[in-house]
């Protein structure tokens, strides 16, 4: 399931089916998807996404992917909601993240982790494709040698290693990892909608006029 809570302007997020380590259903996507856009209908000037536990999440869930989750166009959706949030966006990694999870924190403007998270993207080995704009995402931030050790090799990134490769921006204690993105939240917050909105944007390398 996913929790949400207000905290004034700032709506956190939380993947929240620990006994499973967070793995992604369908519902959970869709479901995450919904809180994404109605948090920026509502006109919240950041979000946070995290997880419940020791892990941010284990990826798709292994059951549904037996049965097509892989390939479920609602990733995408869940992606390109996070990806174009009016706000600031922070995935605050309370653990490890693979697979798909992983393309979750890639669509987020800003990205903290506690020291013992480390990133997994097995796809090769499990036989199926990343989800198709985790790649670019992923590029972006690592550079193409980067991204292939950890898309077609197969690579397990520590904390510090992805902290080094730009794959995250900050490492934080575990007992301040929410206390942290909040903080990082404030300017956002303590702006005006129209500036958090056009900063973002800008931020994300869209053009003065795609701007307007």
């Amino acid at each position: 399931m996913i929790k949400a809570e207000d905290r004034g302007a700032c709506q956190i997020l939380r993947l929240a089916r620990p006994e499973k380590a967070n793995a992604l259903t369908a519902a959970m996507l869709r479901d995450l998807c919904h809180a994404i856009t109605s948090a920026a209908t509502a006109g919240a000037k950041a979000l946070v996404l995290t997880g419940e536990g020791r892990v941010f999440s284990a990826g798709a869930d292994l059951e549904e992917m037996a049965t097509g989750l892989g390939t479920n166009p609602v990733w995408e959706e869940v992606t390109k909601a996070l990806a174009s949030f009016p706000g600031l966006t922070i995935a605050a990694l309370n653990g490890t993240l693979a697979g798909g999870a992983t393309g979750l924190a890639l669509a987020c403007d800003v990205r903290i982790a506690v020291p013992g998270a480390q990133f997994f993207y097995p796809v090769m080995r499990l036989g199926y494709l990343p989800q198709p704009s985790d790649p670019a995402r992923l590029t972006a931030l690592v550079g193409p040698g980067r991204a292939r050790m950890i898309l077609l090799a197969g690579q397990r990134i520590g904390a510090d290693e992805a902290l080094a490769w730009g794959l995250i921006d900050r490492i934080v204690p575990s007992d301040h990892l929410m206390d942290s993105a909040m903080a990082l939240a404030a300017d956002a917050l303590a702006a005006d909608q129209s500036h958090v909105a056009r900063l973002v944007r800008m931020t994300r390398g869209e053009t003065h006029d795609q701007q307007l």
